[in-house]
């Protein structure tokens, strides 16, 4: 039974994708073909509720294959029309859909940092372009040049209410990672502040609030086949809301060593306060099994 379920929420998942493509072509080709201010903006409301849409029937069969019930603390009284810069951990490619469960109603459709190479994926590609996800080179050569080019993107989020999304650690967390960087943390991999001073420079003021998120599998990571089985276990996923220092925002962090190593601190006194409180969630859940 469960590698039926599996196929099935495997199939379900992509013809919701695929449908959600095929509806979003239209007013993507508008969109680039049509370069007016109000028409780029309508396109993009409709791009980000059929963007909605996808989530709303992900949702569903999640709840569906997952009855075990999900802990989500912090999210009240956050603006759906607002604008947020959202950082949490990264430990599976589940996470992506446990916080746009998480978050769907709450605060606008999330829109990821991606790598570049990722614009070339087959549908995907197309809709994270159309969506005006930001596209970032990573490694050697990337520098200013690229920092230009994704605050252009980045830019483009104030025609329309906007939640960016950064995974802080710019890879996903796994013992071998963490022994390799001998990481000053217990639950975290070290964290890489590249794109989120990017996000911050570019429209840094609009921004309500940074929302600190930690997710947490307290029965162990899971995988998307994992999920898409159903055998996915207790999921805990904390929101803290904290205010953006103001002399954090604006500037190029590209070419100001001083501003890039003031975002760092603000970001590791966070990661910090994330590894004790995986820490102490961890202990809760095991206390709380015996």
């Amino acid at each position: 039974m469960p590698l039926l379920r599996g196929a099935f929420n495997g199939l379900l998942i992509g013809a919701n994708t695929l449908l959600a493509f095929a509806l979003m072509v239209p007013p993507a080709l508008l969109k680039l073909l049509v370069p007016v201010e109000g028409v780029r903006t309508g396109c993009d409301r409709l791009l980000n509720r059929l963007a909605g849409g996808w989530v709303v029937v992900n949702n569903a069969w999640i709840a569906r294959a997952c009855p075990v019930p999900w802990q989500i603390r912090g999210i009240e009284g956050l603006n759906p029309r607002g604008w947020y810069l959202v950082s949490s951990n990264h430990q599976s490619w589940v996470d992506i859909l446990v916080l746009q469960r998480s978050f769907h109603g709450r605060i606008p459709f999330l829109k990821f940092f991606l790598k570049r190479e990722l614009i070339w994926v087959p549908f995907i590609g197309l809709a994270w372009w159309a969506l005006d996800f930001p596209f970032m080179r990573r490694g050697r050569g990337s520098g200013r040049g690229d920092f230009a080019t994704t605050r252009r993107s980045c830019e483009k989020f104030k025609r329309v209410p906007t939640a960016v999304i950064n995974f802080v650690e710019g890879t996903r967390f796994t013992a071998a990672k963490h022994a390799a960087q001998s990481s000053s943390y217990r639950h975290l991999l070290e964290p890489r502040s590249g794109g989120l001073g990017v996000a911050l420079a570019a429209m840094g003021e609009q921004f309500e609030a940074m929302l600190d998120v930690t997710i947490v599998y307290p029965e162990g990571t899971p995988s998307f086949w994992t999920l898409l089985c159903g055998r996915m276990g207790a999921v805990t996923v904390d929101v803290r809301r904290r205010a953006i220092p103001p002399h954090l925002l604006g500037g190029d962090p590209s070419g100001d060593k001083a501003r890039r190593q003031h975002i760092r601190k603000w970001i590791e006194a966070q990661w910090k306060d994330k590894d004790r409180l995986i820490q102490g969630l961890l202990a809760s859940h095991r206390g709380a099994r015996r």
